[in-house]
């Protein structure tokens, strides 16, 4: 029981990690934040707050009405991600099930404005983002987003935060190893108790 992880809902996470501004895939791989004491906080842990999360990325309407089942899928997402981040920052192969995950997100719907044709504005181009298709428009940015993120420029600066218990992921900078003011205080605390207890 002891080491059982007690989710807190409504609780403000840290502040986002390095990278996150830049990569939505970034900032969902880190929606579910691991806290000392062994709790942690969900960030899509019910129907209204993905919703809310999804709409503050400009990925969905604020009243897309949501419901458990799409707030799963994103969830799902989010785990396959942070396996192919984990993978990437540790050097390690990737989970085939990961990438066919974000494989399948990305080709769930099209990336490319349709050829549309109507009587009043002739032949255009549009994205059609039918209310049923929001969450699947919003999990293929998301996977789109963390396959840039894997293969482009930035790939080599992804780690892992370097302060236990945090679970979050960063774009290094310099030899910064984590993800916020907060991590960093703890580990450099942490370092210095090993230190004094050492030196007894």
């Amino acid at each position: 029981m002891r080491n059982m992880k007690v989710p807190v809902i409504g609780q403000p996470g840290p502040p986002p990690a390095r990278g996150e501004e830049a990569h939505p895939s970034l900032a969902l791989a880190n929606s579910a934040i691991t806290l000392p004491g062994g709790h942690t906080v969900d960030l899509l842990g019910a129907p209204a707050q993905a919703n809310g999360w999804l709409a503050e990325r400009g990925l969905a309407p604020v009243d897309a009405g949501m419901r458990e089942m799409c707030a799963a899928q994103l969830r799902a997402l989010r785990e396959q991600i942070r396996s192919l981040f984990a993978a990437r920052a540790e050097g390690l192969a990737a989970l085939p099930a990961a990438v066919s995950a974000v494989n399948d997100a990305m080709t769930r719907v099209p990336t490319a404005p349709l050829l549309r044709w109507d009587d009043e504005t002739g032949p255009h181009r549009a994205t059609v983002h039918p209310t049923t298709a929001i969450v699947d428009h919003a999990l293929a940015s998301l996977a789109a987003d963390a396959a840039d993120l894997l293969t482009g420029p930035d790939a080599d600066r992804l780690t892992a935060c370097g302060s236990a218990p945090c679970n979050r992921y960063l774009l290094r900078h310099g030899r910064r190893h984590w993800c916020s003011t907060r991590c960093g205080d703890r580990a450099r605390a942490a370092r210095a108790y090993a230190r004094r207890t050492a030196a007894h």
